[in-house]
């Protein structure tokens, strides 16, 4: 199919062109478009948390987001300062439509501290909480300011607070643009490295500018039909960067391969249609597998990222054995015109009598020592990676300075809970609020509650409970089911952004497992089909959740635990990772590790067959993929580092998750494991008996023993 193809496209190199020319026009049109399309609201459809909020904020106009906490200190006693509700009251009416509660509002001294010295409002802003959620701090911090009595300081804190003193709010970091920028700058420095000529530089940059453009205006169009998270749009921008050039590299390689070998152009580019860029369309599937995998959560906006993420490896796969193979033709030898860096530093003939070659040979001699040193580092990141535990960071481990970390400091200092950030929000239905709130206080773990008079629309009213941990704690997680369990049978239901959040974690992680089981299985069938091995695709996947563990120790390592975060990203220990991030590591990952072990096994089994040696076939797959596996690597590395730039500390942790996770996989698994562990597997690499070759449409392979 791929040698056909690569004919016609020599013959019509000038129409494919004018086409790609024509999408890519378009989707500069359809990004423009995409950019007012966008879905920002998360939801989590038939979890009570989430609809019991929904309830909330339908009734109320608020409620979904987590609430504002004003923090008030005096020298005496707070309760007596009066003109305290009236800076409650100038917060409420800088954000129309706010609810708030307050010990002014409702005697409790669940708002104030043992020493009286202390109090604090919640404020809970109007509105859905998404990505386009406006802000409410600085609003609020101006107008309690302004209205505070004399001899009483103020601090407006709470987890959006917090947020954006960490630099996680507003519009702090680097745009879309500015990040594709520096990932294409990246991946410009590391082209001139790979390749020293301005043609083969500039062709990887101009398909994934091709790719990306294209997969914006079909994520336009998909708008219509679903809708799409703003996440995807980043997804695309440095995702669509790293895979397009990771296949015009393959594509470009094997090109210059075959000129090296005196083929002429034509006869080059079915060559490395036929063989790189079947590789191609393995990998694009291995990747888009993993994205796939997203539509079985129950998760909305998770599942448009996996539908509108399909599209950046399919649109990346076709620029690739299209637009590229025509970009080839035209230029022909000329690819190696316009150097811009020395050749002796480029290109040193055959890849075989380099540095990976010796490499290679090196493996082959010693494998069990390579494979130990391999097993060593992965054990060790396994290790840590074991110890995941995801789930929103506690209050106390925000980084940043201010107002909002003030006003942390105050509410410690006082011993007030740490559940005032996020807490609970009880919806009561034709019933008594305050008996609801008398049996909370009763409940073990709830550090007081009460119900708000003007809490009150129609039947519904809310009471307001505040836990005696940070809601994002493991303890938290056990008074939330008691809490849960006091209102069986009640006309009550719990709601709060920590029950929403516990119930994020729940719809994730319990169909998780269904998750990951279709990837490995798909990714194993695939694979076994394409290179008529059962044993290749075991220990490929075996290899990939290896690497998938040892990303998340990483990350475990820097951010949870804390070596290194505060030092080099400002960022504290966080006792936990971000919900989201583990599952977005395990859809890119996973995927686009299995591009390396594809470059790698087309060519070792490409070598085995003309051979039939595999100790040969894998020297010379290593010595001929390693620098291609490696420039890959950077190039993404490059790409999703870019992001830990970004002043969130969720997006810190998704960045080096995956670029650190893309590097280690390049090195350890890829240079070390992969090539070790098929030396002392020898021949049963290549085994696929018949009665597994027919149901895989392909024919069985029985290697021989192989001669010393």
């Amino acid at each position: 199919m791929l040698a056909p193809l690569a004919h016609f496209i020599h013959r019509r190199r000038w129409f494919i062109v004018g086409a790609w020319v024509l999408l890519t026009a378009f989707g500069v049109f359809g990004a423009q478009k995409m950019s007012k399309r966008w879905y920002d609201q998360f939801s989590i459809p038939g979890f009570s948390a989430y609809e019991t909020n929904q309830k909330i904020l339908h009734t109320f106009g608020n409620g979904e987001a987590p609430p504002v906490v004003l923090v008030f200190h005096s020298a005496g006693d707070v309760t007596k300062e009066r003109g305290i509700q009236r800076a409650v009251d100038a917060a409420r009416s800088a954000s129309p439509g706010s609810r708030t509660s307050s010990y002014f509002s409702t005697g409790s001294d669940a708002y104030v501290s043992a020493d009286r010295h202390t109090t604090f409002a919640e404020l809970y802003p109007p509105g859905s909480n998404g990505f386009g959620a406006k802000d409410p701090v600085k609003p609020t911090r101006a107008a309690v300011r302004s209205a505070v009595p004399p001899g009483v300081t103020v601090h407006v804190t709470g987890q959006q607070a917090l947020e954006d003193a960490a630099g996680g709010g507003g519009n702090t970091g680097p745009s879309l643009l500015v990040e594709a920028l520096i990932g294409g700058g990246g991946a410009l420095i590391i082209l001139l490295f790979v390749f020293g000529t301005l043609p083969a530089i500039g062709m990887p940059i101009l398909v994934a500018i091709a790719s990306i453009l294209t997969t914006f205006s079909l994520v336009w169009l998909l708008s219509y039909a679903t809708s799409v998270s703003r996440i995807v749009q980043f997804l695309i921008a440095l995702v669509g960067l790293g895979v397009a050039i990771d296949y015009a590299l393959l594509m470009i390689f094997r090109f210059r391969d075959e000129l090296r070998e005196g083929e002429d152009v034509e006869t080059a580019l079915v060559e490395t249609m036929t063989h790189a860029g079947r590789s191609v369309i393995v990998s694009g599937t291995t990747v888009a597998v993993g994205l796939l995998s997203m539509v079985a959560l129950p998760l909305p906006f998770i599942r448009s990222i996996g539908i509108g993420g399909l599209l950046i490896p399919a649109v990346s796969v076709v620029a690739a054995i299209t637009l590229l193979p025509a970009l080839l033709d035209l230029l022909g030898t000329r690819i190696n015109k316009a150097r811009v860096l020395p050749k002796r530093l480029v290109d040193r003939g055959h890849p075989e009598d380099g540095p990976w070659g010796r490499w290679a040979r090196l493996v082959m001699r010693r494998p069990i020592p390579v494979a130990a040193v391999g097993l060593a580092v992965v054990g060790f990141l396994l290790y840590y990676g074991l110890q995941l535990h995801p789930a929103q960071a506690q209050a106390k481990d925000m980084p940043g300075s201010g107002d909002a970390i003030q006003g942390r400091q105050v509410l410690t200092s006082a011993g007030i809970t740490s559940g005032v950030y996020t807490p609970f929000v009880v919806l009561v239905d034709h019933g008594d609020p305050n008996a609801v709130a008398a049996k909370l206080r009763a409940t073990p773990g709830i550090a007081g509650a009460t119900a708000p008079k003007t809490w009150h629309r129609g039947s519904l009213s809310l009471v307001e409970a505040f836990p005696s941990v940070d809601g994002a704690t493991n303890a938290a997680k056990t008074i939330i089911g008691d809490v849960k369990a006091e209102l069986s049978g009640t006309s009550a239901s719990l709601g709060g952004v920590a029950p929403e959040n516990r119930d994020f974690v729940h719809a994730v992680y319990s169909n998780f497992p269904y998750v990951l089981a279709f990837v490995v299985l798909l990714t194993f069938l695939l694979l076994a089909r394409a290179f008529r091995s059962l044993l290749l695709p075991l220990k490929a996947v075996i290899l990939n959740l290896v690497s998938l563990g040892a990303a998340y120790g990483i990350i475990v390592f820097i951010f949870q635990i804390g070596h290194g975060a505060h030092a080099i990203w400002g960022v504290n220990a966080t006792q936990s990772i971000i919900p989201w991030i583990p599952l977005m590591i395990f859809a890119f990952l996973f995927g686009l590790s299995m591009d390396y072990e594809v470059f790698m096994l087309t060519r070792m089994r490409e070598a085995y067959d003309e051979t039939g040696r595999t100790q040969d076939a894998v020297a010379l797959g290593l010595a001929r993929t390693g620098k291609l596996v490696t420039s890959a690597a950077l190039v993404l590395m490059f790409a999703f580092f870019v992001l830990a730039s970004s002043p969130g500390v969720d997006i810190k942790q998704f960045g080096i998750g995956l670029a650190a996770g893309i590097i280690f996989d390049a090195t350890i698994i890829r240079a070390l494991l992969v090539p070790a562990i098929m030396r002392l597997l020898g021949r049963w690499n290549w085994w696929l008996p018949h009665w597994a070759a027919v149901p895989l449409r392909t024919r069985a392979s029985t290697p021989v023993i192989e001669s010393a």
